[in-house]
């Protein structure tokens, strides 16, 4: 009966980084592994370690390919996935524009003319917001027309560098900026300020995540809207997880927090 512990490693969103960590705490013998994937592509080669060393691995908020987390009948199947639906954070985002009361059509014009900034494009969450948040505005019979799209890899200076070109190539035609997350998000929140806009007047600019620095631009008037992703829902459930797998029982594969 010893005490449990936790060893928590930072990887700094480098993949190599993380692979040695992986490589670590196997040797350590831990007892399971909860990873937030750098890169959603190195699923395939996270798992073949665990299953190689036999210990239980959970993925949490960055989801691998379907086709990383299908298992044939009597292949190693102690991993699974925590997350958001990003499909649903995506609709989300959508629905936030959908609902404003020009429909995200800031000039008039009758079509809603947007940049997107993504994170990865390889990334599964990246792919489901981009094409769900545009999907909740066509299903809703809005005209809508792609002016930009430039991956941002997450990060807040891409954002801002991201925004500041699309606002300086298709200026006052541009009515919403949606970005696959907050960082991004306020990072083009800058480049809007720079260029003159203003944010809920001329202009909608959208994230998902509810980071704090999101949320004080939400109350300043200064974000359209954002989609929480509940990293304490995710956090829980994830140990929940871990806790069936050491009690030897089989979770299902894919576990969406709302």
């Amino acid at each position: 009966d010893t005490p449990s512990s936790f060893i928590l490693l930072y990887s700094k969103n480098y993949m190599a980084e993380q692979g040695n960590q992986v490589d670590t705490f196997i040797t350590q013998g831990v007892d399971a592994l909860i990873i937030n994937l750098v890169m959603s592509s190195s699923a395939s080669t996270i798992t073949a370690k665990a299953a190689a060393a036999d210990i239980p691995l959970v993925y949490i908020n960055r989801e691998p390919t379907e086709e990383d987390m299908t298992v044939a009948d009597g292949e190693w199947n102690k991993f699974c996935y925590v997350g958001a639906d990003a499909r649903q954070s995506g609709t989300f985002q959508g629905e936030i524009i959908r609902d404003l009361p020009d429909k995200g059509d800031a000039d008039g014009d009758g079509v809603v003319r947007y940049a997107m900034i993504q994170g990865d494009p390889e990334n599964v969450d990246a792919q489901h917001r981009t094409e769900f948040s545009i999907k909740a505005l066509t299903d809703a019979g809005i005209e809508v027309e792609e002016l930009f799209i430039q991956r941002g890899d997450w990060k807040r200076d891409k954002g801002q560098e991201l925004a500041a070109t699309a606002l300086s190539k298709h200026g006052e035609k541009l009515d919403v900026i949606f970005c696959n997350n907050d960082d991004m998000a306020v990072g083009a929140y800058q480049s809007i300020q720079s260029a003159g806009r203003k944010v809920n007047e001329d202009i909608y600019l959208v994230g998902v995540d509810a980071l704090a620095e999101a949320m004080d631009l939400l109350e300043q008037g200064n974000l359209t809207g954002t989609v929480l992703n509940d990293h304490v829902g995710q956090s829980h459930t994830a140990v929940d997880m871990v806790i069936e797998y050491l009690d030897g029982k089989s979770p299902e594969k894919l576990h969406y927090v709302d």
